[in-house]
């Protein structure tokens, strides 16, 4: 789990008591599908869906554009259905942490959703993302369409290379199934700003991703 790791590699070991705490809770695991979310969201919304690792970190990113209306943290891309986010955690169910973003086409385009995606996190490594190792944290757009697939396509062929050195290691797969992740992942940056976590990972991870998409964010 990337809390066990990160906090003994920071050598913030009374932060364990949290992690033991969140290993604990039984919430409610998210079941439902694409569509059955979708019945949920006003009309006209249109879908997105991401991978960049800690689902923590891209969470907090996506929900402070504009013209974003909604963002779930969840898994997508396994062959188990309904997973728990400890079941994610052994890697053996082929998720990946991901968010599933609600938008509006006519404020924010999905080619500029894509171009956040590859500006804020690494997709230059292969499962992983810093400490957070493991297939779960792959690099993924899952499309939901021909159109998103070719956007998603180009922008890894022409936009990430002049953002970063190494090969492009993103992979873009056909959306299959979404499951939200358990209650305490949700805006877990926004609910939880003085956990260690968030605060020396997620917090400068946000401030820059503000300063480089400024005319981007919500008011």
């Amino acid at each position: 789990m990337r809390l066990h790791f990160f906090y003994v590699h920071m050598g913030l070991l009374p932060c364990l008591l949290f992690v033991a705490a969140c290993s604990g809770q039984q919430p409610s695991v998210g079941t439902q599908k694409q569509s059955e979310m979708s019945d949920t969201m006003p009309k006209g919304l249109k879908v997105a869906t991401f991978g960049a690792g800690c689902f923590w970190c891209t969470e907090a990113i996506y929900e402070e554009l504009r013209g974003v209306y909604k963002v779930v943290s969840g898994y997508s891309g396994g062959h188990v259905p309904n997973p728990t986010y400890r079941q994610v955690c052994t890697g053996t169910t082929g998720h990946a942490e991901v968010v599933q973003v609600w938008y509006h086409s006519d404020e924010i385009s999905y080619e500029d959703l894509v171009k956040v995606f590859f500006a804020t996190h690494d997709p230059t490594t292969l499962n992983r993302q810093g400490n957070d190792v493991g297939t779960q944290y792959r690099s993924v757009i899952f499309y939901h369409d021909e159109q998103q697939k070719e956007i998603a396509q180009r922008l890894k062929e022409i936009f990430a290379p002049t953002l970063w050195d190494d090969p492009i290691v993103t992979e873009i797969s056909p959306f299959t199934a979404f499951y939200p992740a358990e209650a305490y992942h949700q805006e877990y940056f926004r609910n939880n700003p003085n956990q260690p976590y968030c605060q020396i990972v997620i917090g400068p991870k946000v401030r820059k991703f503000r300063k480089m998409f400024a005319d981007k964010l919500k008011q």
